[in-house]
Formats: C-alpha cells, structure tokens, sequence
C-alpha cells in the first residue's frame, strides 16, 4: 500500500510541475493548493531535495522548484524516496534476509513476477503524464 507520504510527495511534485515557470514556489501555496499540512510537507520536500528531485531555496524569494523536467521524473522514483518498501510481500524487500522457505516456496515466483510488473509499471509512468 502506498502511504499518504507517497501521495502527497506525487500531489507535490504535480503541483511544482504545473508552476514550472513560476521559479520557486513557496511551500505554503503548495500545502493551500492541495489542502495539506505545511508541517507534513516540509519532511516530504526535505526528502525530496535530499534525493535532488527538487531544489529548495530558503529566504525571501525561496521556495521550491523541480530539478528536472516533468518528463524526466519516473512516478517510481518519486514513491522510492519516500516509501520505506514497494515490496508485495517482506521476503522480497530490499536487504531482506533470505527466507529458509525461499528454495521450496510455491507462491515466490509470483510475488517476484507481480514485484517486477508494479516496479516497470511505475517507473514507465512520468510525473508528465499525471499533468
């Protein structure tokens, strides 16, 4: 399941997206527009300004802006930053330890299967086509 954070970080990103030629844009219109706590929107903007998918600019003029044009921003690397796992299931997490049940697990393959589609799914999708 995608958590709120994913949510909103996508809202956020589609919302600087739209006001691309605004420059930067401050998060308080961000949180008015899209009817999100400025609080809550500034862990999800310092995430995303860690990972350089966005530029944060502080003072007066500040705000924030995309790194990137939308078209160059996969919808799974916007959720990777900021969900803990996109995994179907926990034996398939990233630094998992490896199940004692792996080798005889008739379901493995197709959690693996399903895994691999939702990850291609979200990484062919662009923040351009959410706009």
């Amino acid at each position: 399941m995608i958590s709120s954070k994913g949510r909103y970080a996508l809202r956020v990103m589609i919302d600087l997206a739209r006001q691309e030629n605004e420059g930067y844009v401050p998060l308080k219109d961000i949180a008015e527009r899209q009817g999100i706590s400025k609080k809550y929107l500034e862990i999800i903007a310092k995430e995303l300004v860690n990972a350089k998918l966005l530029i944060g600019v502080s003072g007066k003029g500040g705000g924030y802006k995309l790194s990137r044009k939308p078209e160059e921003y996969p919808v799974g690397e916007i959720l990777d930053v900021t969900e803990n796992s996109m995994a179907v299931v926990s034996c398939l997490e990233n630094g998992a330890e490896v199940c004692p049940h792996a080798a005889e697990c008739d379901t493995l393959p197709m959690w693996s299967q399903l895994n691999q589609m939702i990850h291609d799914f979200l990484y062919q999708k662009k923040l351009s086509d959410l706009l």
